[in-house]
């Protein structure tokens, strides 16, 4: 065989390969939403109830502890991770079991399964380009989820994080509305902080809601138990 055709058959083997290789190697970046057993995040949570007619807002302060467990069956059928939510008693000094959800990645879609519906968090791979239906698969209204800030690092509180991600739920104003929900997610850790505000204003006033509910989660603490 000519030695001319010997070396680009040669060539051409390890262009395949490379290419196969690179392709392995792609990450969808999934570890925004990390499953691993034992896996926890604690938050400072802040909920301020807004109604005009009361009087000052209602301000509750508590800390939230989310825990990774292990496989389950979720109620559409799917092997799933147990996701439990912990509201620590000052009472008691400890933390109780306030609810028990489901968590799974399937088909690029990050989901909870919060009181049997199920919510799509994320999907991978993050883009900018990305808008997907976070109620698709409930009874829920529709709303469009989109990406923002893919891959910056962020500061919550005394941590700071290398790569995050934003997720923006939703973002409405006119003179009598005002929606602001987003979520913010860092790699090998899941989420990080949540913003939800929910308000109806007047002439565009969104500093003095006339009835709402404001809610933040900031991270306290992470890791394995």
């Amino acid at each position: 065989m000519n030695i001319k055709i010997i070396f680009t058959y040669i060539f051409l083997f390890l262009i395949v390969i490379s290419c196969k290789k690179d392709a392995g190697s792609i990450s969808l970046h999934e570890n925004y939403f990390p499953l691993e057993n034992g896996r926890f995040v604690e938050y400072d949570v802040t909920s301020i109830t807004h109604n005009v007619a009361a009087g000052i807002p209602e301000t509750t302060n508590y800390v939230l502890k989310t825990v990774v467990g292990d496989t389950i069956i979720d109620n559409s059928g799917r092997i799933a991770r147990k996701f439990s939510r912990w509201i620590f008693n000052v009472n008691e000094n400890k933390f109780i079991i306030k609810d028990l959800w489901t968590a799974i990645i399937d088909q690029n879609r990050a989901e909870l399964v919060e009181e049997n519906e199920r919510i799509i968090k994320l999907v991978f791979s993050p883009s900018l380009k990305k808008v997907w239906d976070m109620n698709a698969f409930n009874s829920r209204t529709s709303v469009e989820s989109k990406y923002e800030n893919i891959h910056n690092s962020a500061s919550i509180g005394s941590f700071t994080f290398d790569s995050t991600v934003t997720v923006v739920e939703e973002k409405f104003e006119n003179l009598i509305e005002f929606r602001k929900k987003y979520e913010i997610y860092a790699k090998n850790v899941g989420l990080i902080y949540k913003c939800f505000k929910v308000f109806e204003i007047s002439s565009g006033d969104t500093l003095n809601p006339l009835v709402g509910t404001e809610i933040y989660y900031k991270i306290r603490n992470y890791g394995i138990e």
